[in-house]
């Protein structure tokens, strides 16, 4: 199956820009979740994003955004560059991670953070990793079990982009509330 990378968001909006600065630098009105190396993480982090949707009285944007963060989420914990031990079966899971060689002293490894941003009517969402990999888009494969998530991301946003940050790179979505 082909792939092929997603150009760096460049020349957004100035308010685009400054939201999603706003938002990798943890600035007042973000939340910030830090994903565990666990594919059970998703999980959680589609729930605090939910939550925080229900707080922010934007419930309708519930299942959108809880889809896309699941999407990118488990991009995140695939394509990152390290994840923790897994168990049997979990796609997650990449072999040869708990013993590796560049890393003799098995420290945690690099965090995964989901941030979010909400401005009525703008919800901006973010993922921040380690990688500063372009985000890959295969071809649709309709009998493939995986490769869909970055058309799903591009379908349920209204934007959706990456950018790459002194320390990974932050693969980021908005929305609008209705």
């Amino acid at each position: 199956m082909r792939s092929t990378p997603v150009p760096e968001s460049s020349d957004l909006p100035p308010e685009l820009d400054r939201a999603l600065t706003t938002l990798t630098e943890l600035a007042r009105p973000t939340v910030s979740f830090t994903v565990q190396p666990d594919p059970e993480s998703v999980t959680e982090a589609r729930h605090f994003a939910v939550s925080r949707l229900v707080e922010w009285g934007a419930r309708v944007l519930s299942d959108d955004v809880g889809l896309v963060v699941s999407e990118l989420v488990t991009n995140a914990l695939r394509h990152s560059g390290r994840t923790a031990c897994g168990r049997p079966g979990d796609d997650v899971h990449r072999e040869g991670v708990c013993d590796d060689p560049a890393d003799p002293l098995g420290s945690a490894p690099p965090a995964i953070r989901l941030r979010l941003r909400h401005e009525r009517p703008w919800l901006l969402c973010g993922i921040m990793d380690s990688s500063q990999a372009a985000p890959r888009r295969k071809e649709p494969d309709y009998i493939a079990e995986t490769g869909r998530g970055l058309h799903l991301v591009e379908s349920f946003s209204v934007r959706w982009g990456w950018r790459t940050l002194p320390q990974g790179k932050v693969v980021w979505a908005l929305f609008r509330c209705p």
